[in-house]
């Protein structure tokens, strides 16, 4: 058995999976009952499953394919670095080149006030990495009480310790006794789900002043960081209003507090630019960073770390006591290296930006005709569609929030492509590599996707 050919039944593969493979959040009970989806091979946006039907990728993965899947610039280029240098540790004074190489270039990517990485294998990773390095930061600038971060509520900055304590996932909070002391949480910027009440430019500017609130209510001189996705994956792609981070950057300015962007989903061109920071103009002190890193090729995270908190750490004198065995791992590296030179030689991050974002979000929006449909919103190439039972009445939900979703998700796979469910928010992230031709297949699909649940909903009752 290998992991490129289905040389078993699906339902014997099924049965091994279920008798010893451990998902990540889910179910197990009642996905061994059903069975796991089986995908064997990958080309370009399509993914092809264990039955022969072709799927298109439409989340890229988990947000992070950029280049699409089968790009053997990449495969070969870490064949290359296995045959030269497989493994080698980053500590003890040591490193390599492929190491120093995408150092050089992620800092020439970075905005001009960021110039340092520090290596890790993930967002989480990186998350955690955040939190000693807020912390630390501030001990060697004399002022040990800063240590309190704040983080909104359905922000997601992965599942590690720190990384779920940073993020404001309740349904995750609540296994593990989390967030660990010293992490408050504050609303989201979310107009469709709680600011309907008010205009966009205005709620965006009342969810900015919450941070304000929380400050003057903790106290400025308690307060170490502020962490936010330039916007939220996990979340349901939450896109904050336009008038909603020129507010957050006033409220940081004028205070002591450092701000992270956390960058994993929005980095590496999702929103036609190399950083979601720079689309919303943020001038973050910390840039977590992963998934499109190396396309989902290889594990590789980081932090990307401003001059200001690299020379606060660096001239203090002393370690900074923190760090993993796969730092800078040189075969990730050199896949990294490969994908970022894909990225540029293809112009994909100015083509997400003036190409294919603006024609499938024309298209996507379209979608908000449908009567299932209260809001169709994307920027970048990451979009999502809010399901509603009655569209003249926007604010109401459906019951048992999230059962409408999984139905809506599982009839798009059916239907032959991957759209993921966040609550009844159905969302898109497909590879930047997408083409007219494959946008016109997702919305056509995303179209029948949804005429196919509205008359399953209507046939169960859900709709009266």
């Amino acid at each position: 058995m290998t992991a490129h050919s289905n040389i078993y039944p699906t339902k014997a593969l099924q049965e091994i999976d279920a008798a010893h493979h451990w998902h990540p959040f889910s179910d197990m009970k009642s996905l061994n009952a059903e069975g796991s989806r089986i995908i064997t091979r990958a080309d370009g946006v399509w993914l092809t499953d264990s039955e022969g039907r072709r799927i298109l990728d439409g989340m890229a993965g988990l947000w992070c394919v950029q280049v699409g899947h089968g790009r053997t610039e990449i495969t070969e280029a870490v064949q290359r670095q296995m045959n030269e240098l497989a493994y080698y540790n980053t500590f003890f004074k040591t490193t390599h080149p492929p190491a120093i190489a995408l150092s050089e270039k992620l800092a020439k990517l970075a905005p001009d006030h960021i110039n340092t990485v520090f290596y890790c294998s993930s967002g989480s990773e990186a998350n955690d990495t955040v939190f000693r390095m807020v912390r630390t930061y501030w001990d060697k600038m004399g002022k040990p009480d800063k240590k309190v971060i704040i983080g909104r509520w359905n922000g997601y900055h992965g599942s590690t310790l720190a990384g779920t304590s940073l993020g404001g996932m309740k349904a995750m909070h609540a296994q593990g006794d989390l967030p660990v002391e010293g992490v408050h949480h504050i609303d989201q910027p979310y107009w469709f789900g709680e600011g309907q009440d008010m205009s966009r430019d205005d709620f965006g500017v009342h969810a900015a002043r919450k941070l304000e609130r929380a400050i003057d209510q903790l106290g400025e001189d308690k307060v170490a960081a502020f962490i936010a996705e330039p916007i939220q994956g996990a979340g349901g792609v939450i896109i904050p209003p336009e008038s909603y981070w020129p507010e957050v950057r006033r409220i940081l300015r004028e205070r002591d507090i450092l701000l992270v962007a956390d960058e994993v989903i929005c980095g590496f061109g999702r929103l036609g630019e190399w950083f979601g920071s720079t689309h919303f103009e943020i001038e973050p002190d910390l840039m977590p960073i992963a998934k499109g890193l190396t396309s989902g090729y290889l594990p590789m995270g980081g932090v990307l770390v401003s001059d200001r908190v690299a020379e606060g750490l660096m001239n203090a004198g002393d370690d900074f006591n923190h760090g993993y065995t796969y730092s800078g791992h040189p075969v990730c590296a050199a896949a990294a290296l490969a994908n970022l030179d894909i990225i540029e030689r293809e112009g994909l991050v100015g083509r997400v930006k003036t190409d294919i974002g603006p024609y499938l979000q024309e298209r996507w929006r379209r979608l908000e005709e449908h009567p299932l449909v209260g809001e169709a919103r994307m920027t970048g190439l990451m979009g999502a569609l809010e399901l509603v039972p009655d569209k003249k009445d926007l604010k109401k939900a459906f019951p048992d929030v999230g059962t409408v979703g999984t139905i809506c998700r599982d009839i798009s796979f059916q239907n032959g492509m991957v759209m993921r469910a966040v609550r009844d928010s159905m969302i898109i992230s497909p590879p930047l590599v997408l083409t007219h031709e494959e946008a016109d297949f997702l919305v056509e699909t995303a179209e029948k996707t949804l005429d196919d649940t509205y008359q399953r909903l209507k046939k169960d009752g859900w709709l009266g």
